[in-house]
């Protein structure tokens, strides 16, 4: 059986509870510090309160220290991590090599660490990662060609927001401002606008956001991830709302639930409990700057480049007609700016509806930057709102904020309970005035011998007159097993009284109607009512009893810990992990055992040509395997390493690689010399003016981005398909 996990990203534990209720196997999500996100940290108290609302589904917290250590936060990133482990973190994702000997939990190795080959995969393994986040521009051959070689678990992003470059590998934030994607300050300078310009200074296109890509959506390939061995599906988003994350998770969570429900021998999920009612999730009304599938197919289909518009602009709904002044005069001393408009549309669908306070947006002439608006009254294709500066009839008109949407999205939620099988079985007890028949029996059976039906007052033909009369009356009793999803199993007697129900049928109808509810987190079913009484009668119980059973046994179940998964924990006794041999004991180590420890792991640091330079002895570690405190650099040494560069963050060193993508500009553009015919970004405006040429003219020369001044060389890896970004020292 393989567990499909979905993976949730949450801003504070608030949002992380609305993702498991959503249905969610897994949140992730940063602590005080050390997060890749810097804007999204949050209290142990606040990471207790999660990990307890999750675990009660068996569903799981990774926390994110996924940023570089430097020396003097070892200590303190040590604390944290204590504090994480008891607050109940299930994992860390990671990126520094550290973290692997700072903590006793399993630690899984982050995008950041940019993980696109077997080779680079099995080092991670090496030092004890339990699973890996793979690299998002990746194929699914590459992806099998991983699964082959390492036993751990893969994690891959199936939505969300995409950088252009290599994760943990993209210096441009640093270079510019000094804020470092590695260290969570990311200055998002893919989203900027740049001009392209060729070395002689002819400029070919203007103001576009031409490194930012699409948003990531693979809801239509998860059957074929998880056949390519990928058992985590990864949503990107810890800065959205807690709006996106509700959308977003419950529509993969439907197509999880459609993948295991088409193969139940073969895959389940690995939480318990199932998400049901609510809203229907809908990806097109969500934050996205249109979808693609990336490289998953092993080329290059469609466009990648949001370079219109690297903002959410939304869902096509019409093109202004008309623009129409609220009023004519100006006596009351508003200037014709603050004036309210009427804007008129052509409705691109005549059956879509807009609302009061839905958000429009529009590209503007000229830079083609996006402008957005509130609507306030909307009425059939007419919107009446402040004065738009720039709006110009002609100009198509995007919805980027459904009002009716997000109200749904808070007012109809669906709710998650994990279900529960109920059996119970009704004896009758008989009594007599000084006790039950079973007694009487027991007690001739000691003192005289074995009582046959003959003597046996517990049978019509055995009893006396006087024996019918006292044995008149009878209890009932109810014995109650329940088995939850997650196997946790419950067995309740309960006495139900000596009143006899005087029709059955409606009776076992209301012990069906009673029982199969839902309380708390749980849903009841009552599979079976066995009724063992002589003459098939049952009790007659109010529907407060049969009320009270059920929540006796989830009062039951609330204390029995959810019997969850266990998270592999990346660390055998064939493969203990790198701490293992950092912590040699006594630091007894030989230098001679050293030294055939560095010759062991040297083959497999030697074939991971993306953290190295060229060096004519030994294997020299560059600055992108960004090595920051001495444990990481002990560790690559350990590994093999001879030479071992210091992080750009550190160093700064002159001339370096900012960026390299899959992404290309020449390809985008439909300038590329090998793949002509798959490129051109069918977006508007993308040349600058009399530059049409470029249709069918690849440029001579090299080629630059320019941004405020300054300006970045752009090379071309043709061999291996990449793009390269370096800053013109």
């Amino acid at each position: 059986m393989k567990f499909l996990e979905l993976l949730a990203p949450a801003r504070n534990a608030d949002i992380g509870i609305a993702a498991i209720d959503c249905g969610a196997d897994a949140v992730y999500i940063a602590g005080p510090a050390f997060g890749a996100r810097q804007a999204a940290g949050n209290s142990m108290e606040d990471i207790r309160r999660l990990t307890e609302y999750a675990h009660r589904f068996g569903a799981r917290i990774f926390l994110t220290l996924n940023t570089i250590l430097f020396d003097n936060e070892l200590a303190e990133a040590e604390r944290l991590l204590a504090e994480a482990k008891d607050a109940g973190v299930n994992a860390i994702i990671a990126q520094d090599l550290a973290v692997w000997e700072l903590t006793d939990l399993p630690v899984h190795a982050s995008t950041q660490c940019a993980i696109r080959t077997p080779e680079k995969a099995q080092l991670y393994e090496g030092i004890g990662a339990s699973r890996l986040v793979l690299e998002r521009e990746m194929s699914l051959d590459q992806i099998r060609a991983i699964r082959a070689s390492v036993d751990c678990e893969l994690e891959f992003f199936v939505h969300g927001a995409l950088c252009v470059c290599y994760s943990g590998q993209c210096y441009m934030s640093e270079r510019i401002a000094g804020r470092s994607a590695n260290r969570g300050e990311c200055i998002q300078a893919c989203r900027s606008l740049y001009d392209l310009v060729e070395g002689s200074g002819n400029v070919l296109v203007r103001n576009k956001a031409l490194l930012s890509l699409k948003d990531y959506n693979l809801k239509d390939r998860l059957k074929d991830l998880a056949e390519a061995g990928i058992c985590s599906f990864k949503i990107e988003g810890r800065l959205k709302n807690i709006s996106y994350v509700r959308n977003v998770v419950r529509a993969y969570s439907l197509a999880l639930d459609e993948l295991v429900a088409a193969n139940p021998e073969k895959l389940r999920r690995v939480s318990f409990g199932r998400s049901e009612g609510g809203f229907t999730p809908d990806l097109a009304k969500t934050f996205n700057r249109g979808y693609t599938q990336l490289f998953l197919d092993g080329k290059r289909s469609g466009n990648w480049s949001s370079m219109d518009a690297p903002k959410s602009i939304g869902e096509e709904v019409g093109t202004v007609v008309s623009i129409a002044p609220m009023r004519q005069n100006y006596s009351n001393g508003k200037r014709p700016s603050e004036e309210n408009i009427t804007i008129t549309l052509r409705m691109k669908n005549p059956g879509d509806r807009l609302q009061n306070g839905d958000g429009f947006s529009f590209l503007s002439k000229g830079r083609g930057e996006i402008v957005g608006f509130r609507g306030d009254v909307c009425q059939g294709n007419r919107i009446t709102c402040r004065n738009v500066t720039g709006l110009y009839p002609g100009a198509k008109l995007y919805r980027n904020l459904s009002n009716a949407f997000e109200k749904e999205l808070e007012s109809n939620l669906p709710v998650r309970t994990i279900p529960v099988s109920v059996d119970i079985s009704v004896i009758v007890v008989p009594v007599t005035s000084t006790g039950s028949v079973t007694e009487w029996c027991r007690s001739v059976t000691e003192n005289i011998g074995p009582v046959t039906d003959d003597s046996c007052p517990a049978t019509e033909k055995g009893r006396s007159p006087s024996q019918s009369k006292r044995l008149c009356k009878q209890t009932y009793s109810l014995k109650i097993n329940a088995v939850s999803q997650d196997g946790r199993s419950i067995v309740l007697e309960r006495e139900a009284g000596d009143s006899t129900a005087e029709n059955a049928k409606r009776m076992r109808e209301m012990f069906v109607a009673q029982i199969s509810k839902d309380t708390g987190i749980y849903s009841f079913t009552l599979s079976s009512l066995n009724v063992e009484t002589p003459d098939g009668s049952l009790p007659f119980l109010p529907a407060s009893a049969l009320n009270a059973i059920r929540r006796d046994l989830a009062a039951a179940l609330d204390k029995m810990p959810c019997r969850a998964i266990p998270l592999p924990t990346g660390k055998t006794a064939d493969n203990p992990g790198i701490s293992n041999a950092l912590n040699t004991p006594n630091n007894a180590e030989s230098p001679s055992e050293c030294q055939d420890r560095r010759q062991d792991q040297k083959p497999i640091l030697s074939k991971i040509p993306d953290i190295q330079e060229p060096a004519s002895d030994g294997i020299h570690v560059s600055y992108k395997a960004n090595i920051a405190n001495h444990v990481a650099r002990e560790t690559y040494q350990v590994l093999g390493a001879t030479q071992t560069d210091e992080a750009f963050e550190i160093s700064h060193l002159p001339g370096t690689e900012l960026m390299r993508t899959k992404y290309c500009i020449r390809h985008e553009l439909g300038l590329c010399p090998v793949h002509r015919e798959t490129g051109r970004h069918q977006g508007k405006a993308n040349f600058a003016t009399g530059s049409s040429k470029l249709a069918t003219t690849t440029p001579s020369g090299h080629l630059y981005l320019i941004n405020n001044g300054k300006r970045y060389h752009l090379s071309f890896d043709c061999a291996n398909c990449e793009m390269v970004v370096r800053v013109n020292d």
